[in-house]
């Protein structure tokens, strides 16, 4: 695989910050009651990551390891001052539906985590794909838990009625123990399909999956080896 498109499936399915590393819950869990707000809160977020990824890359051999931290909340704090700003000016339903939680960006475990473990170690290019595919990962998985959240605690989807009248919401859903509960039955659909996965990997490889058989069998294998 093309290490560019790999750093964006990364982001989007083996490292998704959110299903996967569980980094930027803060957000997660508290913008997440409509999927409008998921969409706005990923691609605020999005926007910030790949801008910094890049810069950070850029500057990566000129910040001296002492004051990188400092630096790194320099150009974060600056990107999302621009993003906010654009926000408020363009979006305000938007902005006021986000609220305290645009500035909040600028801490966002996931952007930090990735200049320090990414952007600053490798080139501008990768670092842009490694951003995208991060911010896209984290795009997705806050829109799904919206739009299960509200759907079933407001009975729409995108702000359209998808739920008959007859059909009472439960309330909880759009509370925070809702935000619990959507992220971990999401959570527990992704980590049943991997287990599933990774199980016939491994038949296919040839193991039998029984441990003790296969320890066994190492075991005589090395014990031959040695004579």
């Amino acid at each position: 695989m093309n290490k560019y498109v790999e750093r964006l499936y990364n982001g989007l399915v083996k490292e998704n910050p959110t299903l996967i590393l569980m980094l930027g819950m803060c957000p997660t869990l508290a913008v997440s009651t409509r999927a409008m707000n998921g969409i706005g809160m990923g691609l605020s977020t999005t926007a910030v990551l790949i801008l910094s990824n890049v810069v950070i890359s850029l500057l990566r051999k000129v910040i001296p390891d002492e004051v990188r931290l400092p630096a790194y909340i320099v150009v974060v704090a600056s990107l999302v001052t621009v993003t906010e700003l654009l926000i408020e000016a363009y979006l305000p339903s938007l902005y006021a539906a986000l609220g305290i939680y645009i500035p909040l960006i600028v801490v966002n475990c996931i952007i930090l985590g990735r200049a320090e473990a990414y952007a600053n170690k490798h080139t501008p290019g990768l670092s842009f794909m490694d951003g995208l595919g991060m911010g896209l990962g984290f795009t997705i998985a806050l829109t799904l838990a919206g739009l299960f959240r509200e759907v079933l605690g407001n009975g729409t989807a995108f702000g359209i009625q998808v739920l008959p009248a007859s059909v009472e919401p439960i309330a909880i859903f759009i509370q925070p123990p809702g935000a619990f509960l959507v992220i971990a039955a999401i959570i527990a659909v992704q980590n049943a399909i991997g287990i599933k996965t990774r199980q016939r990997k491994l038949v296919e490889g040839g193991c039998s999956g029984v441990c003790a058989t296969c320890s066994a069998q190492c075991g005589m294998n090395e014990e031959v080896s040695a004579k």
